[in-house]
């Protein structure tokens, strides 16, 4: 009697780590997978997304099946580990590859061991990109799950670490904002040597390889392109930043910005954005 009842015992035990992660594991319903995406679980049973890159393997990704017009996305991330220079691992929303296509980025650019994670934030709007702002991590996100957040709403774009607003990018009347095209959901590995690490001039070295970055625990609050607003869109919706929350804007761009190119006048020779005047 007292085995059979240890066994039922280790039988709940089993059904409710199945049922825990079958409830964390939904997420990935919503998306399509590229490449080498492969699903799995932590020791919680909560799924995971694992991307891998190789030199056989090519670029890999999940990619949502709807479309947004304005939402919150959050996602946790734990990227690769020692060398990862050359990679690129993305969070981002996009209207397609289109010249006159809406994108808003959160791109982490490999580094050489013991060299910071660099973040690229960027937007695009109605074609017009080379609004970056970049930031070193002031952690290392290889380590263990941070969580990544895109704000997107009418009135302004927020960019979010962990608990820490790092930027936000406002909208003008008389300036293209990403408003009116739906965008899909991505997430991608790919290789980036070209520009990502020192502006390109340190490659991916595959003798590392596989790369792997592992996603968890998507979350969004957004309005479906055709159809409703789901439940929660009040957070998000009108969202500002009030001042304590520019306070960590501040922070971020004081002690970890690497770029602003509201301060490349190189760039544009012709004058810097409009928006940098007003911000």
């Amino acid at each position: 009697m007292a085995m059979a009842r240890r066994s039922l015992a280790v039988l709940a035990v089993v059904l409710a780590i199945l049922q825990a992660a079958s409830a964390k594991s939904s997420w990935l319903r919503q998306f399509t997978t590229d490449g080498a995406a492969r699903p799995g679980y932590d020791a919680s049973g909560q799924q995971v997304v694992m991307l891998n890159l190789d030199p056989s393997s090519g670029p890999a990704g999940f990619n949502s099946k709807e479309q947004y017009l304005y939402g919150e996305f959050s996602i946790e991330m734990k990227l690769i580990r020692g060398n990862s220079a050359g990679t690129v691992s993305c969070f981002y929303l996009s209207s397609g590859d289109g010249d006159g296509h809406d994108e808003i980025d959160m791109e982490f650019m490999g580094n050489s061991s013991g060299q910071p994670v660099v973040l690229n934030t960027n937007v695009w709007a109605n074609g017009d990109g080379k609004k970056e702002h970049q930031f070193d991590l002031w952690f290392d996100p290889s380590a263990d799950y941070h969580t990544y957040t895109i704000i997107w709403n009418p009135e302004n774009i927020l960019f979010k670490v962990d608990n820490l607003f790092i930027r936000s990018f406002k909208r003008y009347a008389d300036l293209a904002y990403p408003s009116s095209k739906p965008m899909t959901l991505h997430a991608t590995l790919w290789d980036g040597s070209y520009w990502a690490t020192e502006k390109g001039k340190v490659p991916i070295d595959w003798s590392n390889a596989p790369f792997v970055v592992t996603y968890r625990d998507y979350y969004a609050s957004a309005c479906v392109s055709g159809g409703a607003c789901r439940a929660g869109s009040d957070g998000w919706m009108h969202k500002t930043l009030d001042a304590a929350e520019w306070g960590t804007v501040r922070w971020a761009e004081r002690n970890f910005m690497r770029y602003n190119y509201c301060q490349d006048a190189w760039r544009f020779p012709q004058g810097l954005p409009a928006e940098c005047s007003r911000n």
